[in-house]
């Protein structure tokens, strides 16, 4: 019994200590709605509040382009030339993905063909990593975090980060130029389309390779399912139970509804022309998109398709897939990605001649706002920001 006390004591000075050292862990700072906005031409990102369309600020994300130039062999740096022609210039941002904490941004840089890392506070890069071939695409992040998924474009596969190390764990072959990534909404699969070689003329469509839909199993990569097409695969989006996509296709002035059952279209729907549109040929239109854009709301009943070469942003109903009315733009602003914002009622828009971003409200199809943000924005993401890392970003 008399070691009674000094048990109790000991007891007692091991909950007071770990009580002491979880006080002392740092307090998770609170975190902000955002669309993340991909500056190509420029290399940064902004942030935007979702709620409010403020410009928070930007972050850098090629504060080492000076030193990757440099260190290019000849060879090298000849394919980067070719590959910044291609894409019609400078094309730093090809993606951009927050981790769930807040704290980290992760990127693809287009035309540097690599994936990077940064802390957003103080705007060090955490890691660097070259893809196969010569430019990193679309990017996706898994639910968890743990995973960033890039299309190696010229590589022909997708190829997976460990998002602590950058290190690449893995990949699976996709069509010829794999470009948009995405996770199913369980996150147990992802959904790759390829779109062909771009810079090929339609009237050699056949030569531009192979146009499909691969989905992977997200844990062993394995290549579950392929869908074909006769024409590159753009923007889509995928009802969370797998069974529908809407896609937006290479030269279609529209979007498909496609029946993943069954392996096949069944409606194509064709958006009217504008006059500047209508106008153009096939082989003007910018990367072979008539029109690059797709969202879906949050209760699932509403599309936000940008109409590229038309200069418009389409709010569509589904499952009728009428249209409620159009946001007009001025000429040649380039309409070239949609998203939701959280909260599901709006869609944000990259005007990429513009450098602007336009909200769309989904229930009255009208602009309610105009952001500014930096040179050619593109993708954008949404996610949240911890409010203690916003100090870092460029104002």
């Amino acid at each position: 019994m008399a070691r009674l006390p000094a048990l109790l004591a000991l007891t007692l000075t091991l909950a007071l200590g770990s009580v002491t050292a979880s006080s002392a862990e740092e307090p998770r700072s609170p975190l902000r709605d955002v669309v993340v906005v991909g500056n190509s031409a420029d290399g940064t990102v902004s942030f935007l509040d979702s709620r409010t369309y403020e410009n928070l600020g930007s972050l850098d994300v090629i504060p080492d382009l000076d030193e990757i130039l440099a260190g290019m062999d000849p060879i090298r740096r000849a394919a980067y030339e070719v590959v910044k022609q291609q894409a019609g210039g400078d094309k730093f941002v090809d993606d951009a993905h927050l981790s769930p904490d807040g704290r980290t941004l992760y990127v693809s840089r287009g035309n540097l063909g690599d994936a990077a890392a940064y802390d957003i506070a103080s705007g060090r890069q955490l890691w660097r990593t070259h893809l196969d071939g010569l430019k990193a695409d679309h990017a996706a992040l898994s639910p968890d975090g743990s995973t960033f998924v890039v299309s190696a474009i010229t590589a022909a596969k997708s190829q997976t980060l460990d998002t602590a190390t950058g290190r690449i764990t893995g990949e699976f072959p996709t069509g010829t130029y794999p470009h948009e990534n995405m996770y199913s909404a369980d996150g147990n699969r992802i959904y790759n389309m390829s779109i062909g070689i771009t810079s090929l003329p339609k009237a050699l469509n056949l030569l531009k390779g192979t146009k499909q839909v691969t989905v992977a199993d997200a844990k062993t990569l394995k290549v579950l399912r392929k869908y074909t097409f006769d024409k590159g695969v753009r923007p889509a989006v995928i009802t969370p139970d797998e069974k529908t996509m809407y896609a937006q296709l290479s030269y279609l002035n529209g979007f498909i509804e496609y029946d993943l059952v069954a392996g096949r279209t069944v409606r194509t729907i064709e958006m009217p022309f504008s006059a500047a549109g209508a106008a153009l040929k096939p082989d003007d239109y910018p990367q072979n998109s008539a029109h690059h854009g797709m969202a879906m709301n949050g209760a699932g009943d509403k599309l936000c398709v940008a109409g590229t070469i038309d200069d418009y942003t389409a709010v569509v109903s589904r499952p009728a897939l009428t249209t409620d009315g159009f946001v007009h733009y001025e000429p040649g602003a380039l309409p070239y990605w949609s998203l939701t914002a959280p909260g599901g009622h709006h869609c944000f828009v990259t005007l990429s001649h513009r450098d602007e971003v336009s909200v769309v409200d989904y229930r009255t199809a009208k602009e309610v706002a105009r952001v500014k943000v930096g040179d050619f924005p593109q993708r954008e993401r949404a996610g949240k920001v911890a409010e203690a890392a916003l100090p870092g970003l460029d104002r």
